[in-house]
């Protein structure tokens, strides 16, 4: 074998082992002091010859050592420390391919071109402002999903402006808890609350904050669960950011199992198979044994991992417990069953067999958003996006319990606003989840869940009767009018229904809003939460938001941040800065989706 070629070898195997066995300062530079004599020592005749056939490895090599890099940076970053410590040296095998290339005569190559973006992003269009005359009622089921959140904040820290559809306002606003009260008891699952203040961009117009929080269960008392980890391991999982790092985030999850757990490891690529056959959740080390040795290669066949997964989790069924099917993915399926309709009605056959499907996005560049969201929504789940290995733990982790334990079943959020009180009102976000208003007592109707501990927050924007602030014109024809002598005490009228694990009818929750409820100073909570609704219009365009800038949304979420553990409110504020940078950059249009 060519000297040359052998080095090269002995470079990429060095790379794995760094990664995976953290050496010392010292150690690394004798190892990097040994392989650059190596190449120096290597024979001349081989060289011309061997350089341009391995140009593409070396390449190759140079930006995973890079991106490895940027991750760890990144981690550093998300972990919330006020001072993020220095990045480590890049490992020994980077650097020695840097010498290579420092030290060795190349011969010019041509720029290769940047492999295509062929992401995916459901097409949608804002909730539009609704007149209360004629459409007094709004009704959607509630939605815990975040991905697009993370999403985006991987798109800004890469410097990318991020496509208009890829930001949904709810799941902006849902990514971040804002302290509502939860129930005192378990008589019911969850506690519904709201807030009325002024808008913040238009003092002439009204907010109002509808929160529903669940209780919260114990991570020792939750019930067995029988866990099934649908792990992508096609050729497009190859990269740092997919599923070396899905291996990392599920890493994370394994310690936290108990004996009473159950866990299967299905993978699909070109076919699907049986990794680890439904395992005691105690047996750690077998579980990590089996992730670790995980690789990625071949073409994605999504439908037979489904119908697999499915299978495995009918096979451990556990009566009265968790049972969920844990899809990790960039959502590129390509052969197999591929039509995202023919998906979707195979995983909604499934969920009437009380298996849930929770769906994990990972990667850039192929991402499916629209297929990961749609599958989870029509699995009785919820979709999240792993941009960092501290996303992963947050996700996996510290909010595992929530996704977990559903407390509560096909969550339908009704309003019924006064047309003597409220001229016009617009939902923020939930574009995807608007519901028919005869679907709200229709107990067939699937709707979203929430789990133990979840938070789901709602904003509505409500014009006034008699503000000025009307963005619809007056209508010529219209015959509709307020009743005479109907009470302006109310503006709205909140209806909740659910039904509870196990149960096929729905129950009712009722809450009265009164007019007398306007604050004229809102809490943190409500300030924060309208700042991250102008942030997400602001990424889409900048249109609901009337004269509010990019400034405004920093100032307002700053002056309201409140308690905030983790930093993701810190951090919010700075990725309102990076992308007010893109935007002032590429101008004021919405990036068309999916470029």
């Amino acid at each position: 074998m060519p000297h040359r070629l052998t080095v090269t070898l002995l470079a990429t195997a060095l790379l794995a082992a760094c990664q995976s066995n953290p050496t010392t300062q010292q150690a690394r530079d004798a190892e990097e002091a040994a392989a650059a004599d190596a190449y120096v020592a290597a024979d001349a005749a081989d060289a011309a010859e061997a350089v341009r056939s391995e140009q593409a490895t070396l390449d190759s090599v140079v930006v995973t050592g890079a991106r490895l890099r940027r991750d760890q940076a990144k981690a550093a970053i998300t972990a919330g420390h006020a001072h993020a410590p220095a990045a480590p040296p890049p490992p020994a095998p980077m650097r020695m391919l840097e010498y290579r290339a420092a030290n060795v005569a190349i011969a010019p190559q041509s720029p290769q071109a940047a492999p295509a973006n062929t992401e995916k992003y459901a097409e949608r269009d804002d909730n539009p402002v609704r007149r209360t005359l004629d459409e007094p009622v709004s009704t959607f089921s509630v939605d815990v999903d975040t991905g697009s959140y993370s999403n985006v904040r991987r798109m800004l820290r890469e410097g990318q402006r991020p496509p208009a559809d890829a930001v949904r306002a709810e799941e902006f606003i849902n990514y971040f808890r804002y302290g509502h009260a939860g129930p005192t008891d378990r008589s019911r699952p969850f506690k519904v609350t709201t807030e009325l203040a002024p808008a913040p961009w238009n003092a002439k117009r009204q907010l109002l904050m509808v929160g529903i929080k669940g209780y919260d269960v114990p991570k020792a008392t939750l019930p067995p669960a029988n866990l099934v980890f649908l792990l992508d391991t096609s050729g497009s999982m190859d990269s740092p950011d997919k599923l070396p790092l899905l291996k990392q985030s599920f890493s994370q999850l394994v310690p936290q199992l108990r004996a009473q757990d159950r866990v299967s490891i299905v993978v699909y690529a070109g076919s699907a198979g049986l990794v680890l056959p439904p395992t005691p959740g105690d047996r750690h080390d077998e579980i990590l044994g089996a992730l670790d040795r995980l690789q990625a290669g071949g073409s994605t066949n999504g439908g037979d991992g489904i119908r697999l997964a499915y299978a495995m989790a009918k096979q451990a069924y556990v009566k009265d417990g968790v049972n969920r099917v844990i899809l990790a993915t960039d959502g590129d399926f390509n052969v197999g069953t591929v039509n995202q309709d023919a998906l979707e009605t195979m995983v909604a056959d499934q969920r009437a067999s009380g298996i849930a499907l929770t769906t994990l996005g990972f990667g850039t560049g192929n991402y499916n958003d629209a297929l990961a969201e749609t599958l989870a929504d029509v699995g009785d789940g919820n979709h999240a996006y792993i941009d960092t290995l501290q996303e992963g733990r947050k996700v996996l982790v510290d909010e595992m319990q929530s996704t977990l334990l559903t407390i509560a079943r096909d969550v339908k959020i009704q309003v019924e606003f006064n047309p003597a009180v409220v001229s016009e009102y617009r939902l923020i976000g939930y574009e995807n989840r608007v519901l028919a208003n005869e679907d709200f007592a229709n107990d067939k109707v699937d709707a979203g869940d929430i789990g133990a501990g979840h938070e789901v927050t709602a904003l509505y924007e409500i014009t006034p009767v008699g503000s000025g602030a009307e963005r619809l014109p007056a209508l010529r024809y219209g015959g509709k009018q307020v009743a005479a002598g109907a009470s302006t005490d109310e503006i709205a009228h909140v209806r909740l229904r659910y039904k509870l694990p196990g149960q096929d009818s729905s129950r009712l929750i009722e809450t009265p809003i009164a007019r007398a409820a306007l604050s004229t100073q809102p809490s943190d909570a409500f300030r924060f939460a309208s700042a991250v609704a102008a942030y997400a219009d602001l990424l889409r365009g900048g249109q609901r938001i009337d004269g509010w800038n990019w400034d405004d949304a920093v100032r307002t979420a700053r002056a309201a941040t409140g308690r905030d553990l983790y930093g993701l409110k810190a951090e919010f504020i700075g990725m309102v800065d990076q992308a007010q940078r893109l935007v002032t950059v590429e101008g004021d249009t919405p990036a068309i989706a999916g470029e």
